[in-house]
């Protein structure tokens, strides 16, 4: 048996806090969910490691489901700048593990998840967590959720290769997008900012984290 309460203590303290996370509503939300609960029960006893753990196997061509790395996720959190009223939508939400953290710093939060299985497991731990300021979403993730927008936060988990315009297009005036972009093997967590009708964006922190399915850039045309 695992002793989760010690190994999240551990995570904040060892991954979160030496990372410059100091927003102490998600160092108290991350310290006091059970991160264990949203992997496979095989892989528990990694759910506090600092690396991404496997949620779901490649599928349909589809890349492998991932839950984000600790340190990433917080520090993306905390480049949003998410207020206890804000309005905010997780994309690739997974199990339900961010759409938690975020019901715990936001007013509301939309999860939207492209995996069937998935939706239902995040339904389920959410559920059961007793938070009811998430709705869970099912559908493509570059799509984003316009019918519940617009939105004060979207925070991407998992890496895209170039800036999401439809889910840009979602935010509301002063609202933020945070993501990690991939781009010739560099990987940064950028903010986007939007402010009337243009955006503002720059890269925050080096970052790495698993790439999330539908933000696959063009195939280029080769003559």
């Amino acid at each position: 048996m695992i002793d989760a309460a010690r190994q999240r203590t551990n995570m904040v303290e060892s991954q979160v806090l030496t990372s410059d996370v100091t927003d102490r509503r998600i160092l108290r939300a991350m310290g006091e969910l059970p991160r264990e609960r949203f992997v496979p029960g095989a892989l528990a006893e990694l759910a506090y490691m600092d690396e991404a753990v496997p949620l779901s196997p490649a599928q349909g061509g589809e890349p492998r489901r991932w839950l984000m790395a600790p340190r990433v996720f917080a520090k993306l959190l905390q480049l949003a700048e998410v207020g206890e009223g804000d309005r905010v939508l997780d994309v690739g939400t997974g199990s339900g593990y961010s759409a938690a953290v975020l019901a715990n710093i936001a007013g509301s939060v939309v999860a939207l998840e492209c995996d069937a299985g998935l939706a239902e497991d995040a339904r389920r731990n959410l559920a059961a967590l007793d938070l009811h300021n998430v709705k869970v979403v099912d559908g493509e993730l570059a799509d984003g959720a316009p019918n519940d927008g617009p939105f004060d936060a979207i925070v991407l988990e998992g890496s895209i290769f170039d800036a999401p315009s439809p889910l840009l297009d979602q935010l509301k005036d002063g609202g933020r997008l945070v993501a990690v972009i991939h781009k010739e093997g560099v990987g940064s967590g950028v903010i986007w900012r939007r402010l009337g009708r243009s955006l503002d964006q720059w890269a925050a922190f080096d970052a790495a984290a698993p790439p999330l399915p539908g933000f696959e850039p063009a195939p280029a045309f080769i003559f």
